[in-house]
């Protein structure tokens, strides 16, 4: 396996894509937007020089890792020679779906499909292709460079040949990789979006403010990050996809997302991405922002 393409330029897709040129792999970055797939390599270039700062990776591990990644907006032609395909679009179902169908006519039959999705089943997914034996999740962790845990989510057609050849090529990239089986949320995201739902449940009733509650997290259960900060962290509109995922899958009303994280998603308060979540973020400055007038308080 030699030719990686990566489907979508944003914070996990240049991550991935940074992460196997770095190892050898020849990569091709795919996206609608030649603005996305700039902003994509400036990003991969300042994450490199941080890299080489650290003394981690040397001026020539920057300049060959650059050079194996080569930025694509056509879909075909950046796939065409693929041996594996990693989508990393929107965690959206229907653009997954879209994706993957046009993936299995684009791609030869020996080509390994994998979504990088946190939430959405991979048997669904599969079901669109030609080939849903060759189809597997690689659900990636952020920063994907630095993270070591990679859930390899198993469709319920996944061969067993495939699911080999994802695990040890994870483990070529430094990577942990876990196997999972194919149920709403996996393992990662049906364990954590619960907590930081309640943990969203626990500001929006008045229980602490926010700095209190990522504080007890932090420092009482041993958390690097709290669970409002981490929230924000990985995108508010992204939580609220998952935890709808969950809610639609399982049916249980412990999955439903706390409606001060709709209204927030709503407002257009979606984290660091957008300058304000439970936190506001501005460069080299992060205040507290009074969430409780969300809530209607």
């Amino acid at each position: 396996m030699k030719n990686i393409t990566v489907i979508g330029s944003g914070t996990m897709g240049n991550g991935i894509a940074h992460t196997f040129a770095q190892h050898g792999f020849e990569v091709s970055l795919v996206d609608i937007s030649t603005e996305a797939l700039n902003k994509a390599v400036q990003t991969i270039t300042n994450n490199l020089d941080r890299q080489l700062k650290k003394g981690t990776i040397d001026e020539q591990i920057k300049t060959e890792t650059l050079d194996r990644i080569t930025t694509f907006t056509d879909l075909a032609q950046g796939a065409v020679n693929a041996d594996l395909v990693i989508e990393a679009a929107t965690e959206n179902r229907d653009i997954k779906l879209k994706l993957f169908k046009q993936l299995s006519d684009i791609c030869g039959d020996d080509v390994i499909l994998a979504s990088n999705t946190s939430s959405i089943s991979i048997t669904q997914i599969a079901a669109v292709t030609k080939n849903p034996g060759n189809v597997i999740g690689m659900h990636f962790m952020n920063p994907v460079p630095v993270m070591k845990l990679v859930e390899v989510i198993r469709g319920y057609a996944t061969t067993d040949e495939v699911t080999v050849t994802i695990m040890e090529l994870s483990k070529t990239l430094e990577k942990e990789p876990v196997e999972v089986n194919d149920y709403p949320g996996f393992v990662a995201n049906r364990i954590l979006m619960p907590m930081i739902n309640e943990a969203i449940y626990t500001l929006y009733e008045g229980v602490a403010g926010v700095e209190e509650i990522d504080t007890v997290m932090k420092l009482g259960m041993a958390h690097p990050m709290g669970p409002l900060q981490l929230a924000d962290f990985i995108g508010l509109d992204v939580c609220l996809a998952i935890l709808k995922v969950l809610y639609d899958g399982f049916g249980n009303q412990k999955y439903a997302p706390c409606p001060l994280l709709v209204n927030m998603v709503t407002a257009g308060h979606t984290g660091v991405k957008s300058g304000s979540g439970f936190y506001k973020y501005t460069p080299g400055n992060k205040e507290l922002i009074v969430a409780d007038k969300f809530a209607g308080k």
